[in-house]
Parts: C-alpha cells; structure tokens; sequence
C-alpha cells in the first residue's frame, strides 16, 4: 500500500447511518398517517354530506320540524360539514400544515356538538315517538342506497368520533414530521390545539353521562332523606352488598356510592302500590369521615371477604360472595375516600 494512503479509509456506502435510518421511518409513518388522514376525511365528509343533504335541508325545505327542534336534534351540523369542506382540499394537496392550522379556529364547532349531543339524542327520541310524519320520512331517507343501512341515529355521533381520530392522527402526524421540516410548528400547535379540544368535549361528555346517572338513581330513591340528595354529585357505583349485623343474619341492601356519600337503601315490598321498585334510604354516610379496611376470609366460609368501614359514630360490615365485585367496591369506595382528603 503505497504510504499516501496509510490510514485512509474508503466509506461503506453500504454502512448502516442510524439518523437516515431515523429519518427514514419518520417519513415512511408521516407518509402512512397523512395518507390515513385524507382517506378518511373524504368518507367523513361523504356521510356528513349524506345528512346535510337528505335531512337538515330538506327538513327545513318541507318544515317537518320547526327550526327550534331541527337546531336541538343537528346543531351546528352544517357548519361543521363547511369546515370539513375547506380541510379537504388541503389536505389532498399534501399541504397538511397551513390547511390544519386553518381548520383550528374551527374546534369550537365540535364543543358546540359536545354540549348539544344530549339534547340532539332526546330530540330524536321523542320527534321519533309523537311524529308520524317525521319517523316515515326518517325511514324513507334512511331507505336510500346511499345510506347503506345506516341510520339516522347512527350518524349523529359521527363528529364527536371524527375529533377523537383527529387527535390520534394529527399527534401522529406532527411526531414524524422532522423539526427542519417548514409545517412542524404549524402540526404540533394543531395537534395541541386539537388534543385540547378533544379533553373538553370528553369532559362534557362525562358530566351529561353523570347526569343520566343521577336522574335515573333520584327516580330510584324515596323517602325523606332522599329529597335532593343527587344534586350536585358524581355517581361512582351501585349495587347490592350484605351487611353484616353484630347479631343475626346478613341482610341484602342496595348501596349507591357518589363522590362525596355512601347512600344506604331497602327496597320497596314488591306489591307496593305506587312506588314498586324503588328503595326507601336508610342511611347516608360521609365518605370524608370514613375509614376503609379489607377483610378476607370471614367465618372460613364462600364468602368472597367483608369490607369494613369505621364511622365516628358508626361502623359497617359489608359482605359480597363474588371476589372480584367485593375488589371493585373496595377500589370505588378508595377513590371516593381519597377525592375527599385532597
């Protein structure tokens, strides 16, 4: 080897380079989930066309529902159907950036939709139940082959559906998209944007289910002590639990576990007249003051354990013959206990 070339090394082009390699797959996933994106934003805007079209405007063309049902049963239906409209061409011209961070003033939309989603399910129901000549033409719009079987009220939650695979793609699509790239600040304040909106209408959605929860188990109590008592609570857990008395037999009782109380109540006899099926409450403890042990294994018997839960004044023995419920009532009552001490 001639002395010049002592030393020297000729690169491999066949050598690995990890940052290609890096920057490779970056592109190869930037490429999948941006592809996913328009794909499915064109079936979105397909079915969310489908109900503009064949049901918003014609109802207000034929005033089968007058405009105050028609907004409570699609709210800003329309407008949201706009800015899908102004996304897509973005995004089929690969300019995915400027066209999502165009698109974001647009959120408040589907906060909107959250907050009207219950009232638009209630709407439904009840056009559905008192109209005749609304439920023929919902079937008959229903029965077109554009709809493919699908039905009214199975489109309804399209949006809030359409937010979450937002989310999941948008984040998907700033994390490959190399920071030298011009349209990375543009993605990650979208994603931002987009995952913030996405935490809100979650929340909304929590509070309405919570709602339904303290409607239905207000219907379910009676009694003096049970005048008002969902107001203003979460709903964690119910269900039938044994309490252990310190003489005699464990008797069943309905237990209905909320954020900040534990609700004790007896069913009402069976051949009650007017309020068969609902419970009389017996007792209300306050989760703030209690303290909860586990205990397994009680009387060497089926059992699945006791749970025990010490009052200032007071003290109950609980008993489930099922384990794992026995663990969910335990896991429920800690979260309720711990929410109390913060």
């Amino acid at each position: 080897m001639p002395a010049g070339q002592l030393g020297m090394e000729t690169p491999d082009p066949g050598a690995r380079c990890p940052v290609r390699e890096q920057r490779a797959r970056w592109e190869r996933k930037r490429a999948c989930t941006a592809r996913e994106l328009l794909e499915t934003e064109r079936r979105y805007q397909e079915q969310l066309g489908l109900v503009a079209t064949y049901f918003v405007s014609i109802l207000r063309a034929k005033g089968t529902l007058r405009p105050p049902e028609r907004q409570a049963l699609f709210g800003p239906w329309e407008l949201i159907y706009g800015a899908s409209q102004e996304l897509l061409p973005y995004l089929e011209g690969g300019h995915w950036g400027p066209g999502l961070e165009g698109f974001c003033p647009r959120l408040e939309l589907y906060t909107q939709f959250a907050a009207n989603a219950e009232t638009s399910q209630t709407t439904l129901q009840e056009q559905l139940k008192k109209s005749k000549r609304f439920r023929r033409f919902v079937k008959l719009q229903e029965g077109r082959p554009e709809f493919g079987g699908l039905q009214l009220q199975d489109l309804l939650p399209l949006p809030l559906q359409r937010l979450q695979q937002y989310e999941n793609l948008v984040v998907a699509l700033a994390e490959n998209t190399s920071p030298h790239s011009p349209d990375h600040q543009q993605l990650t304040r979208a994603a931002r944007l987009i995952s913030d909106t996405a935490q809100r209408v979650h929340a909304i959605g929590q509070k309405q289910k919570n709602g339904q929860h303290l409607r239905r188990v207000q219907a379910l109590l009676s009694g003096r002590r049970a005048k008002g008592l969902t107001t203003g609570r979460w709903f964690l857990r119910q269900g039938w639990l044994l309490v252990v008395p310190p003489r005699g037999e464990p008797r069943p009782r309905m237990f209905f576990l909320f954020s900040d109380v534990l609700v004790m109540a007896k069913p009402r006899p069976p051949l009650h007249l007017l309020q068969s099926g609902t419970f009389v409450c017996r007792a209300v403890y306050p989760m703030a003051q209690c303290h909860l042990q586990r205990v397994f294994g009680h009387s060497g018997g089926p059992c699945g354990g006791l749970l025990s839960l010490s009052f200032p004044h007071e003290k109950l023995l609980l008993m489930s013959t099922d384990q794992e419920e026995l663990l969910r009532w335990y896991h429920s009552l800690t979260v309720a206990i711990s929410s109390q001490k913060n």
